[in-house]
């Protein structure tokens, strides 16, 4: 998954992965606090269409998950070493899979429902909707509970894209976290026809117990059906601020949601090279509560 951090050589210049190259910050980026960043998707009736016929049954499958570690900064993994054998979950309508494009790639992600004023909103990873640093995604699409190539809620395309400034500006994986605003599909917003959502919380602390879904499609998984990892988190030790699960699911799980007592709370963002079975999650706090406050009600 371009949910795989980058090699701490790529911090200091040098390249992790042929698919990662560093690009400009987008000019088009809007800037609505010191914290958000905004960006128009499909604006126009044109360009829904235009993306909606895009993402065939065949480019669906054929899209790929990054593949993007980074080797340890500093330390010893933390919270022991055993790992959270991910379980296959029937596909439900609150969880999706997330399909966009980025310099000629077509890719993959995972994202939640999220309740908002607005009923319109997806939760994923700030990499999952912008390069960080660098230009946003397009041909962005949310597809509720895919399984399988199935689309029994049709495929939602984005009108904003919003993430932290950290993570636009610079790749801050402390702040890896995206919106989608979805428009509505066949007169119906995203909530309407899907029937629910989940809610968001923030400044929950550390230390929680968490059910986190994705659509993994990296080996051995095939991207093709929803998965979860159950258990205990601890803090990073590493010097994030993240939230770390040991959870064997690969690329394509990026986005996908981490729920505890019914909330959304983090979601799958990346993992260190060398540390097997294991996947960090954005704390969700000040920062990311401004975002979603725009997103939200946008």
């Amino acid at each position: 998954m371009r949910t795989m951090m980058r090699t701490a050589a790529a911090a200091m210049g040098a390249g992790a992965l042929a698919l990662m190259v560093s690009v400009a910050p987008t000019a088009t980026a809007a800037r609505t606090n010191n914290h958000v960043e905004r960006h128009p998707a499909a604006t126009t009736q044109a360009e829904q269409k235009r993306i909606t016929q895009y993402w065939t049954p065949a480019r669906m499958k054929s899209a790929i998950p990054r593949e993007n570690r980074y080797l340890p900064l500093k330390g010893k993994p933390g919270g022991g070493t055993s790992s959270a054998t991910a379980v296959q979950v029937p596909a439900t309508p609150l969880f999706g899979k997330v399909f966009f494009t980025e310099r000629g790639l077509n890719y993959v992600c995972s994202g939640t429902v999220t309740q908002s004023a607005n009923n319109s909103l997806v939760t994923t990873a700030g990499h999952c909707v912008n390069e960080g640093p660098g230009a946003y995604v397009t041909n962005f699409a949310f597809v509720p509970k895919y399984e399988n190539g199935n689309r029994p809620y049709g495929t939602f395309t984005a009108r904003t894209l919003l993430t932290t400034e950290q993570w636009r500006t610079s790749g801050d994986f402390n702040h890896d976290i995206g919106f989608a605003v979805m428009n509505t599909l066949g007169g119906k917003t995203l909530v309407g026809a899907v029937g629910g959502s989940y809610p968001i919380a923030f400044n929950l602390g550390y230390n929680l117990t968490f059910d986190a879904y994705g659509y993994p499609q990296a080996s051995p998984y095939d991207g093709q059906t929803l998965w979860r990892c159950s258990g205990p988190t601890t803090k990073d030790s590493r010097g994030s601020t993240d939230n770390r699960l040991p959870c064997t699911m690969t690329g394509g799980s990026s986005g996908g949601g981490w729920i505890t007592g019914g909330k959304l709370n983090s979601l799958n963002s990346f993992g260190y090279r060398g540390e097997k079975d294991v996947m960090y999650g954005p704390y969700f706090g000040n920062v990311e509560q401004a975002v979603y406050q725009s997103a939200a009600t946008s």
